[in-house]
């Protein structure tokens, strides 16, 4: 492990020094060690640092390093990856979060920058028609080859990683806790399937306990990593609607799957509905034809207009694909801030209107 990383590992050891403060300090110092190199008073005339996170860092530096330490040995001993925020593998689409991991920690074998990445959730009290509907959406979704996401939690999420085995999908679990467990128990030989065809991630240092604080923050992950998360019976608070809520927040699609007014786990879902906060599903085809995944061919003969008036939307696109000649649709969707649905649908109207051109591979370019 290079002192780099070695040195943000420790910072991360620090009380009360969060992912944005973190990135801040390693931005305005030059670099991670050097964070624990600066005085005080260089630390307090940072933005957003000030005094208390200061004193902290020189209070808790020795102690802090020491952790990162005992992280490093565990690490090489287990073979876990361990990918920094500026690492070029670091999850792209958790990486435009603002308060995304300045580390993260992963066992197994996954492309988490693959095409399409869905987030499945829902309530710990799983009906039979629920794991039913969420049995039926991962044999639908089999053609397409997304990688599933949910938090290894009873019910509907231990639903979605044993159906995505089943139908091939890789899977990952996002914990909240530390690698060296797994929680909840009854979940471990299911955990130990899925590092063949996916794996486990987690922000959380080894040692670190699953306390009820840490699965907020767990929750922000698994809406990150996604293009689109998927909400399978819910009630009006919970785990399921806090991930739904931080999916509009990072400009993500929702999906919600309605259900009787007098279930209790479908009051959730249909309030993100009645809010305009999800989409209603009902089968994969939603999903494919909300996303683009199954758009329709450009009419051939189209003739290009020369002058066209876009629409601003269609003008942060224009620019981007103008800065960087040749961008994946994914990818134009994080720049622009825009959900991939929404996205979808403007790359498709500024290909009809002779302003851009598909590529192999979802990647797009002006005219």
């Amino acid at each position: 492990m290079n002192d780099q990383l070695l040195y943000l590992i420790a910072l991360t050891a620090i009380p009360n020094i969060g992912d944005r403060t973190a990135k801040k300090l390693v931005a305005y110092c030059g670099s991670s060690e050097q964070v624990f190199k600066e005085r005080a008073r260089a630390l307090e005339k940072i933005p957003g640092v000030g005094a208390v996170s200061a004193h902290h860092i020189l209070q808790f530096k020795q102690e802090a390093l020491f952790v990162a330490e005992t992280e490093a040995t565990f690490i090489e001993k287990h073979e876990v990856s361990v990918w920094p925020y500026w690492d070029e593998a670091y999850p792209k689409r958790l990486s435009y979060c603002d308060d995304a991991p300045v580390v993260i920690y992963s066992k197994g074998h996954v492309d988490f920058n693959c095409r399409k990445v869905i987030s499945v959730v829902g309530t710990r009290r799983a009906t039979q028609a629920g794991k039913s509907f969420c049995q039926k959406l991962m044999e639908e979704l089999k053609p397409h080859q997304p990688l599933i996401i949910s938090g290894l939690a009873f019910g509907i999420d231990a639903t979605a990683h044993r159906e995505a085995l089943s139908n091939g999908l890789p899977t990952v679990g996002v914990l909240a806790h530390g690698l060296d467990r797994i929680y909840p128990q009854q979940h471990r030989n299911l955990a130990k399937e899925m590092l063949g065809s996916g794996g486990l991630l987690t922000e959380f240092k080894s040692n670190s306990n699953p306390d009820r604080e840490n699965f907020p923050k767990r929750n922000r992950i698994i809406a990150g990593l996604s293009d689109l998360t998927v909400v399978i019976e819910s009630n009006q608070k919970g785990g399921s609607i806090i991930t739904a809520e931080l999916a509009n927040s990072y400009n993500r699609d929702v999906f919600a799957v309605p259900g009787r007014t007098t279930d209790p786990q479908s009051e959730g879902c249909n309030w993100l509905i009645k809010t305009n906060k999800a989409a209603l599903i009902q089968s994969a085809k939603d999903i494919e034809y909300i996303m683009g995944w199954e758009q329709p061919q450009k009419k051939e003969g189209k003739q290009s207009k020369l002058f066209v008036q876009l629409s601003d939307d269609q003008k942060k696109v224009a620019a981007l694909l103008k800065e960087k000649h040749q961008v994946e649709v994914d990818e134009i969707a994080l720049q622009c801030q825009m959900p991939i649905s929404k996205t979808a649908g403007i790359l498709l109207e500024m290909e009809f209107q002779g302003v851009i051109r598909a590529l192999p591979g979802k990647r797009y370019t002006l005219l």
